[in-house]
């Protein structure tokens, strides 16, 4: 595998992609609501999200243990030529994320709500990959991460636009950050037997595998439970249905996880494949309903 590949799976493209979904949501809420886009902010936010979650990415690999291989069969020279290229490259789209910073808050669209969360933003995608906090390896790193891909991108974005924080926010990212948290969740089950040989503290490894699968099971229950009960707080139907949609992917996933606890044969593409598309299609379908109204 070429270096630049090995890269490119390190920065996990397709949480960067759940990102930029959740970016979108932001940016078709604002649009729902009326609001003139302002493209400056709008081009400049997302550019500083998809740095930052890169350089968190790959930080969150230089700063592994160096009993903890990288790559699967390394050489010594591959892994620290490896690091090296990881930590140019980290370092470079932090300082860009900064110049960004900097042009967003000279051009005055970091007020108040907006400058809080960027900032937290920030703080947070460094904690998840620096030591001493190293949250990724202390079984936060799931919730970190949640909270970085979809919550913080679709927030931020709404933010720029729109000023201030809206109830329709907090009621559409909350039960796609539980469908993120679960999906994350299920993310570690493939690297159970490695994250217990390298004492790596992921979210499953610190619940168990007993506690893990009925946490997930869950989670997906009760974000669809809200999302159904979206309604109740007066928001229109229409702009729920669709996000129900993807139910009969959840309780695929729910009785798939459940006869892997009892016992059945993982397949582990299909499951990854499933969870992937359950939280990228329902985030998907809650963008495109905010943009088509």
């Amino acid at each position: 595998m070429s270096q630049f590949r090995s890269i490119l799976n390190l920065v996990r493209p397709v949480q960067l992609l759940l990102a930029l979904l959740s970016y979108g949501l932001g940016l078709g809420l604002a649009h729902y609501l009326g609001v003139t886009f302002l493209p400056e902010p709008q081009f400049l936010g997302g550019l500083i999200v998809l740095m930052l979650l890169v350089a968190s990415a790959l930080l969150t690999e230089y700063f592994r243990p160096f009993n903890e291989p990288i790559l699967l069969g390394e050489t010594r020279k591959e892994r620290e030529d490896l690091r090296s290229q990881i930590l140019i490259i980290s370092v470079s789209f932090l300082a860009v994320s900064g110049i960004l910073v900097f042009l967003l808050q000279r051009g005055g669209f970091l007020v108040s709500a907006t400058a809080v969360f960027l900032v937290l933003f920030i703080l947070l995608a460094l904690a998840v990959a620096i030591p001493p906090f190293r949250l990724a390896n202390r079984g936060l790193g799931e919730l970190s991460l949640s909270i970085l891909v979809v919550s913080f991108p679709a927030t931020l974005a709404f933010l720029f636009q729109f000023g201030n924080l809206h109830r329709l926010l907090t009621i559409f990212t909350f039960p796609l950050f539980l469908l993120a948290l679960a999906y994350f969740l299920i993310l570690n089950f493939p690297a159970y037997a490695d994250d217990l040989k390298y004492e790596r503290r992921s979210l499953l490894v610190s619940l168990s595998w007993q506690r893990a699968v009925p946490l997930h099971n869950g989670l997906l229950v009760i974000a669809f439970l809200f999302l159904a009960a979206i309604p109740f707080f007066g928001v229109p139907f229409g702009l729920v249905w669709p996000s129900l949609l993807t139910l009969p992917l959840a309780a695929y996933q729910i009785f798939a996880l459940r006869n892997l606890s009892e016992g059945a044969k993982p397949i582990w593409s299909v499951f990854m494949l499933i969870g992937t598309a359950l939280i990228g299609l329902t985030t998907y379908l809650i963008v495109l309903t905010f943009w088509l109204r």
